[in-house]
């Protein structure tokens, strides 16, 4: 339990929290914040012994980060509170909903599904990842709550677990800094640059923040110097001036040694001046650059160093003039001339005026949230237009889907599966048969969806099939499954050659391009590679070669025009109507399966297919892949057909039921089976979900079709038993 000191202190940081609300806090609201503070309190308590990190301190933490530094208001404060409370002492969403509304639980949601991701890979995909958090996220409020726990984590580096060290460093590296430059949040940036690095180049930051310190005091009495003339000018024409000195960041005077090439003494601008004017928005622009005429008039400027970012601010709404000017004892000085108004948008950029949005109308909010969001997808864009795009406008054509590696790869919107593994490699998309999503088994056409894990599952039998392009929409896998396709059919070509080459040497007739272009112009084709293919798969007949080629070349038959593509139906090719083999158990010597894909069974409509090793398997005519052998291998069907005997044999066969999940219905669904019509069961598989309902896979041997149909009857008559169907596969 907690300790009366320790109650001390959460209250003072509690009411430290409370007063940094005050300005925008509302009576309502204040009630809501204690809620969430009660809330998160008695989620921790009992575990404040073993946690190495006291979590209330934390959330407190957190959410002080959140609306004094980034600015954010009442609902981003109680989610700053709540965001690691779910699921503590069975604390959950519906509970967190319930009591403090859908913008509260729609944030915390989507704080938890950002801080699922895979980020080990993030320095390879910074890019990509800053888009899938956008993409992933309703509100740009979750993006900066989870900025404010980052800063929060850096700068307690020490409690991290060593195991999150790494992954933290380069989060903020990769992800949030360049986040915070875009909104404008400077002292953030500034902050988070330094702690990265001085844990990744301890040694460099510990070399510049000692020579910093040992010329803190020298360059004191030159800033003081600096200022006082000006601040002097200031005072005597009128202006209430804050003239502040600071120096550069250690990070930033790095960056400038590298780029530079320079040793710490040689970097000339080791600090800034920063004039700060108290005036009214109408008068601001024409006061800072009548401050800027009186400095410059004082010390000489650098005309190539001015920075105008008043009359064109940056796209994080950045406002100010920077200016270069020479000090008396010959060193160069960074001024930066800014109002009040421009220096509360510099230190805690766009994101500085959500508290006040927070509280506004629903049309206020969603074009802040929405201009937020467009400055991190476009910096180039100026803040001040009016972002019109909602977010699935913006981000609704594009998903990102992990490796298993952590690797993040970008897909439009309605990807598949497939899709995914032609993206990958083209061999893995041509042996794709399915795939684990999110650790779950699923088809190749299963739809993705932004964030999910997938790891492709190959197998050596798979080649690319025609109907995979009615299904796959990336143009990368739809020209490698065409050129695939292409491929396969030059090889049927190859060998429709060699047995035409054979045919025609049997009949006398010479193999010559003469009469192979004649075929071609006859059959209306458009190359010799068609007649080949055509001949391959059995759709020209020897005999009408044989006829075309010994007429003279005055006699033509204009309606011999051939269909190359594949045919689509599913209907039966029957080469004589009166000719099938027959099937049943007692045939010795004739080698043929019963197919696993479609298990079919006595009574059942069929054919055959000749599968090359394999003899003779035997389909149902509605086979899932009927479709495909009976259009593109039309030649390798044969008519097939039930011998009638008086012996009867048994068939597998699966069973699917669905019904009411009640007490004694799996018993009287086996004991109709088993006992009322004598059928074997191979195998059982029964599920049941929250809704109190069942479905289960029943394998059954059965003797022919009206056994079947008789079994589904009885089943379907059992109370509780919604539907009794076979299963089609």
């Amino acid at each position: 339990m907690v300790k009366l000191e320790e109650k001390r202190i959460i209250r003072a940081k509690y009411l430290e929290l409370l007063r940094l609300c005050s300005p925008f806090i509302k009576k309502d609201d204040i009630k809501l914040i204690r809620s969430a503070f009660e809330l998160t309190l008695k989620a921790h308590s009992d575990d404040w012994e073993k946690t190495g990190e006291e979590y209330i301190y934390h959330s407190i933490e957190v959410a002080r980060i959140a609306t004094k530094e980034i600015g954010l208001g009442t609902t981003s404060v109680i989610c700053a509170l709540l965001h690691n409370v779910v699921d503590e002492k069975n604390i959950t969403f519906q509970d967190i909903e319930q009591n403090f509304g859908k913008s509260v639980i729609s944030i915390l949601k989507g704080f938890n599904k950002i801080s699922g991701l895979q980020t080990e890979k993030i320095s390879l995909h910074s890019d990509n990842f800053r888009k899938l958090y956008l993409t992933l996220v309703d509100d740009i409020r979750v993006i900066l709550i989870k900025l404010a726990h980052r800063l929060y984590n850096m700068r307690n580096f020490d409690l991290l677990p060593e195991k999150k060290q790494h992954k933290f460093l380069s989060e903020v590296t990769h992800l949030y800094i360049p986040i915070v430059h875009r909104l404008g949040l400077y002292n953030i940036k500034s902050e988070l640059e330094e702690l990265s690095m001085k844990h990744t180049n301890p040694e460099i930051y510990n070399t510049i923040s000692h020579k910093i310190q040992a010329t803190k005091s020298k360059r004191n009495v030159f800033i003081q110097e600096f200022i006082n003339p000006i601040q002097r000018e200031l005072i005597r024409q009128g202006f209430d001036c804050e003239i502040i000195g600071r120096p550069k960041s250690i990070h930033s005077i790095w960056t400038k040694m590298k780029k530079q090439n320079v040793k710490f003494e040689e970097v000339y601008d080791l600090f800034a001046i920063r004039i700060i004017c108290n005036t009214n928005k109408k008068n601001e622009k024409a006061d800072c650059w009548r401050i800027y005429s009186i400095v410059s008039d004082i010390f000489k400027p650098n005309p190539k160093r001015l920075r105008d970012w008043i009359s064109n601010p940056k796209a994080s709404g950045y406002e100010s003039l920077h200016t270069t000017l020479l000090g008396s004892n010959g060193k160069w000085v960074e001024v930066q001339i800014r109002s009040k108004r421009m220096d509360e948008i510099a230190e805690k950029g766009l994101a500085a005026h959500w508290k006040y949005k927070e509280s506004g109308g629903k049309k206020d909010k969603e074009e802040w949230m929405n201009k937020l969001r467009n400055i991190l997808e476009n910096p180039e864009h100026k803040a001040i237009e009016k972002t019109k795009n909602s977010k699935l406008e913006l981000y609704s054509d594009k998903i990102f889907i992990f490796t298993p590696e952590g690797d993040l790869k970008k897909l439009s919107k309605g990807s598949t599966v497939l899709d995914f593994a032609y993206e990958i490699h083209t061999k893995i998309g041509s042996m794709c048969s399915g795939a684990k999503v999110n650790n779950k088994n699923v088809p190749i056409r299963h739809l993705l969806k932004n964030g999910d894990k997938v790891e492709i599952i190959t197998s050596k039998k798979q080649k690319p099939k025609l109907d995979w392009l009615q299904f796959v929409i990336t143009s990368k896998a739809k020209s490698k499954i065409k050129r695939s396709i292409k491929e396969e059919k030059y090889k049927e070509a190859e060998i429709g050659k060699d047995i035409l080459k054979r045919k025609l040497r049997n009949r006398k007739i010479q193999f010559k391009d003469e009469n192979i272009d004649k075929l071609v112009k006859h059959y209306k084709l458009k190359s010799s590679v068609d007649l080949y293919y055509l001949f391959a798969i059995e759709k020209i007949d020897l005999s009408d070669i044989k006829k075309l080629l010994e007429e003279t070349p005055t006699k033509k038959d204009p309606d011999k025009s051939i269909n190359i593509e594949p045919e689509t139906t599913s209907e039966l090719p029957l080469n004589r109507k009166d000719e099938f083999m027959l099937i049943d158990n007692n045939i010795d010597n004739l080698d043929y399966e019963l197919a696993k894909c479609c298990n079919p069974i006595s009574g059942d409509d069929v054919f055959g297919f000749v599968a090359i090793g394999k003899g003779i398997t035997i389909h149902r005519i509605n086979c899932p892949n009927a479709t495909q052998m009976l259009s593109k291998y039309k030649y390798r069907v044969i008519n097939v057909k039930w011998r009638q005997t008086k012996e009867k044999s048994s068939y597998h066969t699966i069973i699917r039921i669905t019904g009411k999940d009640e007490i004694g219905i799996l018993n009287n669904i086996t004991r109709v089976i088993s006992n009322d019509l004598k059928v074997n069961m191979v195998s059982i598989s029964v599920g049941s979900n929250k809704n109190n309902k069942f479905e289960g896979n029943f394998k059954v041997n059965v003797f022919d079709t009206n056994h079947l149909e008789m079994l589904l009857h009885k089943l379907s008559k059992i109370k509780g038993v919604k539907k009794a169907t076979r299963v089609n596969y």
